[in-house]
């Protein structure tokens, strides 16, 4: 894959989550798929789009809960690898269906996976978690170490592209430098990411209780 990378660094909750949105709000002008790593300034969770925030409260001890623009369940921030796959109009990806671009997304961590000499492998069935937690039990897809879920992510197409969202939990005292080399190659960089954008998405959605507790 020809990507461009991005390696925000920690960020705050909010922020990440807006970040990501402007990836997507703005991947037409860029012309080619990103991908993004980022860190945490601080423990939190977040949680998928159509989520009833009462549904998700007493199943984590986190905080901050952040409302993601995807879908998907409760996802931990502690100490996770978490990423974005952002693809303009017109991809490839894009076109697939949700079932096609989930598989290829674990198909290339596990790719990354196999390059460090760690067995993973694509589940084949589902084991159903808990109601709203993305890591308890697993779906069809998800990576797999050992029979254990370590890998999820959420989707969300529209009309300027598709975004992606993960979330690799490690289980293991796995180098994560060799893993994001794995992913990345000699991929460019992506030099000037919506900074701007991400900022007010910050600031008038993501820190708000209109979005984080709308439904």
């Amino acid at each position: 894959m020809n990507w461009l990378v991005l390696h925000s660094g920690p960020g705050e909750p909010a922020y990440n989550m807006a970040l990501d949105e402007a990836l997507l709000e703005f991947i037409g002008d860029i012309g080619q798929p990103v991908l993004r790593f980022y860190e945490w300034t601080e423990p939190c969770a977040t949680f998928g789009y159509s989520q009833k925030i009462a549904d998700i409260e007493s199943t984590t001890i986190l905080r901050p809960l952040i409302r993601r623009c995807t879908g998907g369940g409760l996802v931990p921030h502690d100490g996770d690898w978490t990423y974005s796959l952002t693809f303009p109009p017109g991809h490839e990806w894009t076109s697939s269906s949700a079932t096609q671009s989930y598989r290829h997304t674990h198909a290339l961590l596990q790719k990354a996976f196999t390059a460090m000499g760690v067995k993973t492998e694509l589940a084949d069935c589902c084991q159903r978690p808990k109601p709203g937690e993305c890591f308890e039990g697993f779906e069809l897809h998800d990576l797999l170490y050992h029979s254990k879920k370590i890998a999820g992510a959420a989707q969300r197409r529209n009309r300027f592209g598709l975004l992606i969202q993960g979330s690799v939990q490690p289980l293991g005292d796995w180098p994560l430098q060799d893993w994001l080399n794995a992913l990345t190659g000699d991929c460019p960089k992506l030099e000037e990411p919506p900074g701007t954008r991400a900022e007010e998405l910050t600031t008038t959605k993501y820190t708000l209780d209109s979005h984080n507790r709308k439904r």
